[in-house]
């Protein structure tokens, strides 16, 4: 175990928090690690909607880069923000276990919801949902990491912004039902209703296809009902070719012997929803495609069509 593994991660502080905490797993099987932290496009520039960027690999390009060039030999992601085709010579090698998968609304006051409120997000998924839970709502763009945003949400006007549990949770910002960060302070509440991103809540490893060494050491890091969980759901995205263009939600939970999946897909001003609840064996390899082929007939497909036409305008 001479070779030093070097871990590519983005520079935010819940990306360096995710490589530090495979740093730790890898170093307790006896394996050296060295952390190397880079920026990426979806970092620096943040005055764009995602999807006016080509959004598709947008905060993991950089690093398979750095992997492809020999600079790193392992990257570290949200799964939820890697693309589902991953570039020639990288493979997804280990899923860690999967943290809380859902999306909460923070605030800095209390919400009257039956009246005009403005809320923020970067996520079409989730603008898309909340419009078509609250059509009378204002959704504006939000970009940044989680402190940015916070910061963000406690010097504008909006009534609150959405974020996912899974990462105020990793920075240790959630206490009962208050924010406790440094520079912010305010309250949240679960969205029990609104599906999540297909693998939100989940940390991917990848590393390269002919680096036996090194995808021998992470895949011993790899939790096997994640694994299945957040293949189906981006199998389901993957098929519905959403990429990260789409308000597309897809939530799949390991339930006695089977799966029990839900995924759903909005039109961009949250008025049309066409969702799928399927019971999947967790031997059936094409359930995630199976679900998508299901929505695609049942209108998704025409809807899909709308959908990338009003985005390419």
């Amino acid at each position: 175990m001479n070779k030093v593994i070097r871990i590519g991660t983005r520079d935010s502080e819940l990306a360096l928090w995710q490589a530090n905490t495979v740093k730790r797993q890898l170093e307790s099987l006896g394996y050296k690690t060295e952390l190397l932290p880079v920026k990426s496009t979806g970092d620096l520039v943040l005055d764009k909607p995602l999807y006016e960027m080509g959004i598709t690999g947008i905060f993991t390009k950089t690093l398979d880069v750095a992997m492809l060039n020999g600079t790193v030999d392992i990257a570290v992601h949200s799964m939820k923000d890697v693309p589902t085709a991953l570039p020639k010579g990288i493979i997804q090698t280990a899923v860690l276990e999967r943290a809380m998968t859902e999306d909460v609304l923070v605030t800095t006051s209390e919400i009257d919801y039956t009246k005009p409120c403005t809320i923020a997000t970067g996520s079409l998924r989730r603008k898309a949902q909340w419009l078509n839970r609250y059509p009378h709502h204002t959704v504006v763009d939000l970009r940044g990491n989680v402190q940015t945003r916070l910061q963000k949400l406690k010097d504008n006007p909006w009534d609150g912004a959405i974020f996912a549990k899974a990462g105020l949770d990793r920075l240790e910002y959630l206490n009962n039902t208050e924010i406790t960060s440094p520079d912010f302070s305010g309250t949240f509440e679960n969205l029990s209703w609104m599906l999540p991103a297909p693998a939100q809540g989940a940390m991917v490893i990848v590393t390269l296809q002919n680096d036996d060494f090194t995808t021998k050491a992470v895949s011993k890091l790899n939790n096997t009902a994640a694994d299945i969980c957040t293949q189906i759901e981006r199998d389901f995205l993957r098929k519905l070719e959403g990429g990260c263009t789409a308000p597309i939600g897809a939530l799949a939970q390991v339930v006695e012997e089977n799966i029990q999946f839900t995924g759903c897909l909005f039109s961009l001003d949250g008025k049309t929803k066409i969702e799928v609840e399927k019971t999947i064996d967790k031997n059936n390899n094409n359930g995630g495609v199976d679900a998508a082929i299901e929505l695609l007939e049942n209108d998704g497909a025409a809807l899909m069509k709308e959908i990338k036409l009003e985005i390419g305008k």
